[in-house]
């Protein structure tokens, strides 16, 4: 292939990538760009920092290359000064190690303070709600506590309101992700994972899996709308009196392997979800959401403290549930574990 040739190829797959680029703004958004949300916005800034202290990097020494290339090229008359013992310069030394330090101290100082400012909501006025998210073999299964309905591939909420997503598995470990609204969190089985997100205003966004977990990986998507709390309310009021009861039978359907339709249900077997994480040997993880009392805190979400619910920090590694005897754990240990 001449020189000609892979000009002509490189000038064509330069088109093709630039046309795509252009046409694939037509149809959708880039959604981890366009954020809807506190916590969004948040990792949004965190991205643009990260950007603009990379080009920082990436842009001089691209320049660097081209210069030094053009400069000490092999040609006649060249009079770049040939210098073959040089191998040290503690100026240049210091400026190729102290700006990385510089830049990873930047980000690690930015990082810290966003993450610790999302632990908990921005105080608001509005009353938090909870909702409990169980991902599927190959469907996603949404419950409300307060409302005591559910639905499947899809989920409303009411916009203006910060959204407590407890996680959890009955199937391979998934990710729920709502580009929009913020980042991912793993939804793994015998675990009760938490993420709070919200939506700025009404709309609707997309929501997906972010982890492969076999065939119908493609297809596990859903809806997050954002409503008025007035029209959740109807909304919700609305499923309650028209939609069927979701039984024990209709879990165990659900489970199976297989993509499903959007589908609601006016009400679900109790303690459903604890059921789910009790049954993936999980009984021991929720051992530290008991009250005083003994009682599991399961009623009242609206005044159970974010910042206790956060597992981010939780060491698993030496967590085997298949292999785990329930009857002879020291609760006394687990406790001491868990309060770490």
């Amino acid at each position: 292939m001449n020189k000609h040739t892979l000009l002509k190829s490189g000038k064509f797959s330069l088109m093709v990538a630039i046309t795509a680029l252009l046409l694939s703004g037509c149809d959708s958004r880039y959604l981890v760009l366009n954020p809807q949300g506190p916590v969004a916005h948040e990792e949004y800034r965190l991205i643009v920092l990260s950007a603009i202290l990379c080009a920082v990097v990436v842009i001089p020494v691209l320049a660097i290359l081209v210069y030094i290339i053009y400069r000490y090229r092999d040609k006649p008359g060249n009079t770049a000064p040939y210098t073959p013992d040089w191998d040290d310069s503690k100026t240049l030394e210091i400026i190729w190690w102290g700006i990385p330090v510089i830049i990873i101290a930047i980000l690690g100082f930015y990082t810290a303070k966003s993450t610790y400012a999302l632990v908990k909501p921005p105080v608001t006025n509005a009353k938090p709600i909870t909702i409990q998210v169980t991902s599927l073999d190959w469907k996603w299964l949404f419950q409300y506590p307060d409302q005591k309905i559910a639905t499947v591939n899809y989920v409303e909420i009411p916009a203006g309101v910060p959204v407590q997503f407890e996680l959890t598995s009955d199937a391979p470990m998934n990710s729920f992700w709502v580009p929009e609204l913020g980042g991912q969190e793993y939804t793994m089985p015998g675990m009760a994972m938490r993420l709070w997100l919200q939506a700025d205003k009404p709309g609707t966004y997309f929501g997906s899996g972010a982890n492969f977990t076999g065939k119908g990986f493609a297809h596990m998507r859903f809806q997050v709308i954002a409503k008025p709390q007035s029209e959740f309310e109807a909304w919700a009021k609305q499923i309650k009196e028209t939609a069927p009861a979701l039984t024990k039978d209709g879990y165990q359907k659900l489970t199976q392997k297989g993509l499903a339709d959007k589908m609601s249900f006016s009400s679900y077997p109790p303690g459903l979800f604890n059921e789910v994480i009790d049954k993936n040997g999980g009984k021991y993880m929720r051992h530290h959401m008991k009250n005083s009392h003994g009682s599991e805190t399961e009623t009242d979400h609206s005044k159970m403290d974010h910042s206790e619910m956060d597992h981010s920090e939780m060491d698993h590694s030496e967590m085997d549930h298949s292999e785990m005897d329930h009857s002879e754990m020291d609760m006394s240990h687990t406790d001491a574990h868990m309060s770490k």
